[in-house]
């Protein structure tokens, strides 16, 4: 009979931590407690275990190895059931406290966040959010590393273990310069852009996804240029360089620069991107999560319809 892992709680915490931040000295920061206290009961961890789960790159951080990929993800739900159960035996189960990461799409965030993290404050004065924002690889990562337990984005490059709920629906619409000679027109075909410069947010998974769009019309772009940044591609519209497509809309349409840009709704029939929480399917959801999802969906229900 072979023996039992002598595996402590406090070795899971470390462990979880420092794969969260892909370093054991950010890890220990975070714990406040000594790097050399982290190091040495990952190591105690991974003797117990029987398994490398790291692999250490100096100067380059923490790489999870495959069995540490899904040791993580264990640990993960191991810990957060164990903060449900010593919550409901204190007598507060239906109450949602403490600490919790949550990722949220880089280009969502401006028009999420700000609203989300007040209405929480609100509803959970107990509850301490710390945000993470990523693109799509980044959200995906941030939940299979333990980073953050929820995540809120766009329905695209999450993967198959990503366990997503529907929270609303958002339309594509096209935006040009003021005075564009198709700035006249209430919708715009899509096909009425083939000989015009584009201006593409060029975020992994964005980027096909827009090309999708303009395929299913027909429509090969011509892109001029590219940014990541939400706000410049709005700002190089307004200064005449191309038209782009965008989901998300601003209350107004002055761009930071000054410029102003036109937004329309598109003619041809797309389909509407999904705005979904994702968490790992495998990993049991804490109140603390199962709160963000709930005030997330009710929030974007009421104000994207």
């Amino acid at each position: 009979m072979s023996r039992r892992p002598d595996v402590t709680l406090t070795q899971l915490r470390y462990f979880v931590t420092a794969a969260g931040n892909g370093s054991m000295t950010q890890a220990a920061a975070e714990l406040h407690v000594a790097q050399s206290a982290v190091s040495a009961s990952i190591a105690e961890l991974e003797r117990q275990v029987g398994t490398q789960l790291f692999i250490r790159q100096p100067g380059r951080g923490l790489i999870l190895t495959s069995a540490g990929e899904e040791f993580v993800r264990e640990s993960q739900a191991l810990l957060a059931h164990l903060d449900e159960v010593l919550g409901s035996a204190r007598g507060r189960s239906d109450q949602v406290r403490g600490h919790i990461r949550f990722a949220c799409f880089t280009t969502l965030a401006p028009f999420v966040l700000p609203e989300l993290l007040a209405d929480l404050a609100e509803h959970y004065p107990g509850l301490e959010v710390e945000v993470i924002e990523a693109e799509a690889e980044g959200l995906g990562a941030a939940l299979r590393t333990g980073r953050a337990e929820l995540a809120l984005g766009y329905d695209l490059g999450l993967g198959p273990d990503i366990e997503r709920q529907l929270v609303a629906e958002v339309e594509p619409h096209v935006i040009l310069p003021a005075g564009h000679r198709l700035a006249s027109h209430s919708r715009i075909h899509l096909e009425d852009l083939a000989s015009e410069p584009m201006v593409l947010l060029d975020l992994p998974h964005s980027t096909e996804y827009f090309h999708r769009l303009l395929a299913s019309a027909g429509v090969e772009p011509t892109i001029r240029y590219r940014s990541v940044n939400y706000e410049t591609v709005r700002g190089l519209v307004a200064r005449g360089h191309g038209y782009s497509i965008l989901n998300q809309r601003p209350q107004h349409d002055i761009t930071y620069g000054g410029g102003k840009v036109e937004p329309r709704p598109i003619a041809n029939d797309l389909p509407p991107l999904r705005v979904v929480t994702a968490r790992l399917s495998m990993a049991r959801p804490t109140a603390r999560a199962r709160a963000i999802a709930a005030r997330a969906r009710l929030l974007l229900q009421t104000s994207w319809t």
